[in-house]
């Protein structure tokens, strides 16, 4: 009867010493992150999940992603969002509906700036998730837009993915028939781009 108590008691606080532990990265994007057109669970944060439960078993993601969200909007909600999930890592993508509708760069560039900083003040690690933008609104937009993403991971020292789409974009095989958002067979992809910089943050998280 002892050695059975002992045993349940042991199993008991691993699995509180394992709950204690858990890490969660936290998706905070657009409809590119929320599987827009597609199902849900083939979207590449679904297909990050199913990664990260086989490779990194102690972190949980979260994806608190909206279709349409703007910069403005991921400022109005980023201080929920960090206090009800409390990551211990932010993956953020953001800005590209900004630049299509044509919004002001700097505009932009202070929204991710805010929600960065925001981030950081809750002690979470960012990944910052690069977009471009088709050149409609003229090559100066086009310029700053992208090189925003860049200043400001040199600014906050952020890993970076330069471009969330890159080997995606412009391909119809992997673009819907809206031309913007990405087919279910381009997830894989995606996440491999997003995979490239955020294994190191995850490996080195594991290690302090």
């Amino acid at each position: 009867m002892m050695f059975r108590f002992i045993l349940l008691f042991s199993l008991a606080c691993a699995m509180l010493a394992s709950t204690a532990h858990a890490a969660t990265i936290l998706v905070y994007g657009d409809s590119l992150s929320a599987a827009y057109g597609i199902p849900r669970e083939q979207g590449w944060v679904a297909l990050l999940e199913k990664r990260i439960a086989h490779q990194y078993p102690g972190y949980k993601v979260v994806n608190a992603s909206i279709s349409g969200e703007t910069t403005s909007g991921g400022v109005s909600r980023i201080a929920a969002a960090l206090t009800q999930h409390k990551p211990d890592i932010v993956i953020l993508e953001l800005g590209a509906n900004d630049g299509l509708r044509g919004l002001p760069v700097d505009q932009m560039r202070n929204n991710l700036a805010s929600m960065i900083k925001s981030s950081h003040e809750a002690k979470a690690q960012v990944l910052l998730a690069g977009m471009m933008i088709p050149p409609n609104y003229g090559p100066k937009y086009t310029r700053e837009f992208i090189a925003s993403y860049t200043e400001l991971a040199k600014e906050f020292n952020l890993r970076l993915v330069p471009f969330l789409l890159e080997g995606v974009a412009g391909k119809p095989e992997f673009t819907q028939q809206d031309g913007l958002h990405p087919k279910a067979n381009a997830q894989e992809k995606i996440l491999e781009n997003v995979w490239k910089q955020l294994e190191p943050l995850l490996k080195r998280d594991k290690s302090t």
